[in-house]
């Protein structure tokens, strides 16, 4: 009885991927807000609001991660590398909301095709870390198909990049003989754009990082 109760007391292995998951799909509700938020228009503040709060969200289940792996005896895999793990997925949210913040400052309410390209992209990233996740219960079968997701993570940041550039040259050009302000406020947004894929891209090696030490 007093074994069973023990037991009871401490959280599963298996609750570590049920928190990943909760996680992954708050991350997920995020970039959504993200690229409505780009989409521009009165609604704007709204979907600022709305990443505001799937950043708290998540930052209660990555407080609730941390609590589970000082509790647990038998994790999944390293510790240092679940909290590297869940800090990478959450420093993306943080990153969308660091963005959202930037729009309501400023006051944006028009944004630049390669912008919304990028929230595009920002999603399809959040998407492929929810693939991710799950496989990370069996890494054996499932090396392959780990390693091509994290490369299309890779592959997607990559995209991103070029987006950056693109887009800072086409603000350039727009602005140069008009108003300064504009351009500043719109490499802004730009920068904290490509911090959300370069912390895709962090999530993506550290998945690489658990998969190499378990096979």
């Amino acid at each position: 009885m007093l074994l069973q109760w023990f037991r009871a007391f401490l959280p599963r292995e298996e609750r570590f991927f049920d928190l990943f998951s909760r996680h992954s799909d708050t991350v997920l509700l995020g970039a959504g807000a993200l690229q409505d938020m780009l989409r521009g228009g009165k609604e704007t503040p709204l979907h600022c609001q709305r990443i505001s709060q799937f950043e708290a969200d998540a930052d209660a289940i990555t407080r609730e991660v941390l609590t589970a792996v000082r509790r647990t005896f038998i994790t999944p895999f390293d510790r240092v590398d679940i909290k590297n793990l869940i800090t990478s997925m959450d420093d993306a949210i943080d990153q969308m909301q660091q963005t959202s913040k930037a729009v309501i400052l400023f006051e944006v309410h028009e944004f630049e095709p390669p912008m919304r390209e990028i929230g595009t992209l920002l999603v399809e990233s959040a998407k492929l870390v929810g693939r991710a996740l799950p496989l990370l219960k069996s890494i054996g079968p499932n090396v392959a198909m780990l390693s091509a997701i994290t490369e299309e993570l890779g592959k997607l940041e990559g995209r991103v990049d070029d987006l950056h550039d693109i887009g800072l040259k086409e603000l350039f050009l727009k602005h140069r003989n008009a108003n300064t302000m504009d351009f500043v406020v719109g490499a802004e947004i730009y920068d904290h754009l490509e911090k959300v894929a370069d912390r895709f891209d962090d999530v993506a090696n550290e998945i690489n990082s658990i998969v190499i030490e378990q096979v």
